[in-house]
């Protein structure tokens, strides 16, 4: 589809890591749906420049000295979406899969139960 020589395939793997940590950064720092709580200003926004920098990098004039290449759009939309998908899925997890109970302990407090296995 995109016939990716080594240049591109390093270039690509280059932004969507880069993307994808991002993403992850958003992500983990709750327990509920990350687009539901507010990041702190300070990580928004360094997340927010480090996207636009991550962006920017293969069309920069030192690129090719790591060797990089300029990204074609339709590959920097589907990086995007690959991105979006892998950080958003996770928070819609809990609709589809079902919860795994938990067991209380001998107090009857859950924080510090065991998960049940599925087997038993």
């Amino acid at each position: 589809m995109f016939q990716a020589g080594p240049e591109l395939f390093r270039t690509g793997w280059f932004v969507e890591s880069l993307l994808t940590e991002l993403a992850i950064a958003l992500v983990v720092r709750t327990q509920r749906p990350f687009f539901r709580s507010q990041p702190g200003r300070l990580l928004l926004v360094s997340t927010l420049v480090l996207v636009m920098v991550t962006f920017a990098i293969p069309f920069l004039p030192f690129a090719s000295l790591v060797g990089f290449v300029p990204l074609s759009p339709l590959l920097l939309a589907t990086i995007v979406v690959v991105t979006l998908a892998y950080a958003l899925l996770p928070s819609y997890e809990g609709l589809v899969l079902p919860r795994t109970p938990l067991t209380s302990d001998a107090n009857g407090d859950p924080r510090t139960a065991r998960v049940r296995s599925f087997s038993g």
